[in-house]
Formats: C-alpha cells, structure tokens, sequence
C-alpha cells in the first residue's frame, strides 16, 4: 500500500470513528474529530440534523422545490447569476480534470447554477445538479453547501463526515457568498463523487467566492469606486477592499474585504464622511489623477486608497490594476484634524456641545474655542 493510501484509509477510519461515537452511541466525538483538524462545526452539524429526527440510514430524495419557489429562487438571484458567471466558467477550467464541479446556491441552499465537467449519465451528480433542487441542511443533511451557509466561512467535507450514508460518496468544499450589503447571498460549492480527497478546493472556493462578491459590489450603480488596502500592502485582486460611492458620498456597496478594514456591520452602508477623517469631496478631486492616497480613519488608523470614478473603473475592470509607483499621503494639518474630530462629535450629539466635549474629553469652552464660537 501506498503512503497516500496509508493517510487516506487513516482519514476515512477517523470520520468513521467519530460517526460511531456522535451518530449512533450518543456520545461527544473530540478524540476521533480532532483527528480531523479545527472541525467540531461537522459535529455541532449532525447534532441539528440528529435533533430534526434524521437518521444516518434514512434514504435521501434530493427534492426540487416547487416551480414557483424555483422561479422565484432564480429571480431573486438573477444578479448573484450574473456576476458568479465569468467566475463559474473559471472555476470550470481549473477543475476540468479533477473529478469535480461546481453547484451556486442561494442563501436557502436551492441549486440556481452549475458549472464543469458534470457527468449527467451518473445519477448521483445528476440529482444535485438539477436548478431547483433543495440541497439545505434541512433537506440533506450536513454537506458543505449546509455548512457554509450555517457557519459563514469556508469548510471542506469528505466522504463519511456527511450525514446520511446516501451523500457518503461525496467530497466537497464550500464557501459563502456575501452581497453588497454584507448579509450572505449565497454559497459556492465544489463537490466530487467517489473522487480523491482534495482538500486544497477550500482555498479555490474561498477565492471564487471573493471574485463574486467583488463582481456583486461594483454592479452596484455608482459614482466612485474606492480601493482599499492597508499602507505597504500592494493593491490586488484577491485582498482588496472595494468601496462604492453615490454622488453624495454615500456608500452603495462594499465588498467583504472593505467591510474587515473599516469594522462596518452587515447591513451598515453609511456616509463616506463617517469613514474617512477628511473632507469627504477630496475623495472625487483625487480620482482624476489615478494615484494612491493613503488617508486617516476617523479610528486613528490610515488605509491606501485608490479612488476610481465610474467610467475609468468600468474601464479598467475590477482586477486590472497598474502597480503604484508611489503612494500620496493626505494628511489635515494637524489644527484642522482636531477641528473636524470636534465637529464631528457636535453632529454626534445633536449639537449638544455638552455632551459632545464629555466624549472628547475637554472642556465645553475648548469645545466653543476650537469651532471659533461663541459660548451660550
């Protein structure tokens, strides 16, 4: 036997380890899973699927939801559609021999796209790669699809850590997918049928999944787009932030990255001016030179940023970017910094200049002094 046979058997008697002690003794499985890696998610899993009233033996249907469902499934994702296509078809290239494909769910788990070398005359893939099917936790139990949407970061599944003995044969990695506005939009899944473990696909997903919500965020209608990346960092595709903005200075859309650097929630989409200590229309003057700023949060820290206007980011496209030689520094001198930190405290509290100077710290006097007002 082989040395990868050797590690592949060890794997599949380790899975089968923990099956036995979770699925059919009732016990707690950290021996047999911490074979496995940091994966007590597969467990927490089987335990929802144990609390459904599933069984491991139980059969499983692979249903379609109902036409209507479909139809509106697939209206409601026409966008993650779209911008998943260019990516799917990559996908489809850098899997071609693999034994692999490519499944794109909505955030309810129901199949709207796939992509690859899909063998339809094997029942087993043509069951799950049908647009309509419900492959949700609920429905099929524990899967990376289930998984990825649950716990919102990327998993790798094989073989025996699926629930029911009938997705047994599978093996697949799974990422999710988050829109403009940050909530999940939905999940791309790579799965294999009796294929080799591969469990480098996580990264693939992880990857393809950040090339859609790029797409997603700068389909978004907007005026500016900003790239975001932290000082010394080089611009690229698979780390930066995207920010879009209105003509307002509003943002419209953000990208998963943009919203790590700049701590904004699911949902938030927030002023420019409340991001960036700086006169917020600075932003659209610089995008005529095409040139990184590297500008003040209004935390303390500093990010680069690439500001776009829309007909030159549609352009250039939203991974082509020229290497900075060099990168501007807009720095407010330090009066107006302390200025506008004031005003934006006074804005904060209503004008309430009280309460405002209790948050900065100084006195309503320095408060009055600074913004050049009198005191009431």
């Amino acid at each position: 036997m082989s040395a990868s046979s050797a590690v592949a058997d060890r794997r599949l008697q380790q899975i089968e380890l923990a099956r036995r002690a979770v699925l059919f003794e009732g016990r707690g499985a950290p021996d047999a899973l911490a074979g496995l890696g940091e994966r007590d998610w597969i467990e927490r899993s089987w335990r929802r699927c144990l609390a459904w009233g599933m069984r491991p033996e139980q059969p499983v249907a692979f249903d379609l939801v109902p036409a209507q469902a479909a139809r509106r499934a697939l209206d409601a994702s026409h966008g993650l559609l779209q911008a998943a296509r260019p990516t799917l078809q990559r996908l489809a290239r850098a899997i071609a021999h693999s034994r692999y494909f490519a499944i794109l769910t909505d955030a309810q788990g129901v199949v709207i796209g796939v992509d690859g070398p899909i063998d339809r005359s094997d029942r087993r893939a043509h069951l799950i790669t049908r647009i309509g099917v419900d492959l949700s936790e609920r429905a099929v139990g524990t899967t990376a699809i289930g998984a990825a949407l649950t716990e919102l970061h990327p998993v790798w599944l094989h073989r025996g850590e699926h629930f029911f003995l009938d997705t047994s044969v599978y093996s697949c990695a799974g990422a999710p997918v988050f829109g403009p506005d940050g909530h999940c939009a939905g999940m791309l899944d790579l799965t294999g049928i009796e294929a080799p473990e591969r469990p480098e696909l996580k990264h693939l997903a992880a990857q393809s999944a950040r090339a859609i919500e790029n797409a997603l965020a700068l389909a978004v209608p907007h005026a500016l787009l900003l790239r975001l990346a932290w000082p010394g960092c080089d611009f690229s595709e698979d780390t930066d932030g995207l920010l879009c903005l209105d003509a307002e200075g509003g943002v419209v859309s953000a990208n998963r990255a943009a919203r790590e650097m700049l701590a904004l929630p699911p949902g938030a989409l927030p002023h420019c001016s409340e991001l960036f200590a700086l006169t917020w229309t600075l932003l659209y003057d610089v995008a005529r030179h095409e040139a990184p700023l590297e500008v003040p949060l209004w935390s303390g820290l500093r990010l680069q940023v690439l500001a776009m206007a829309q007909a030159a980011a549609r352009a250039s496209g939203p991974v082509l970017l020229p290497r900075p030689a060099a990168v501007r520094d807009v720095r407010l001198p330090l009066k107006d910094l302390e200025v506008e930190l004031i005003r934006r405290a006074v804005r904060e509290a209503r004008g309430n200049v009280a309460a405002a100077a209790r948050a900065l710290g100084v006195s309503r006097a320095t408060v009055y002094r600074k913004l050049g007002r009198k005191a009431r």
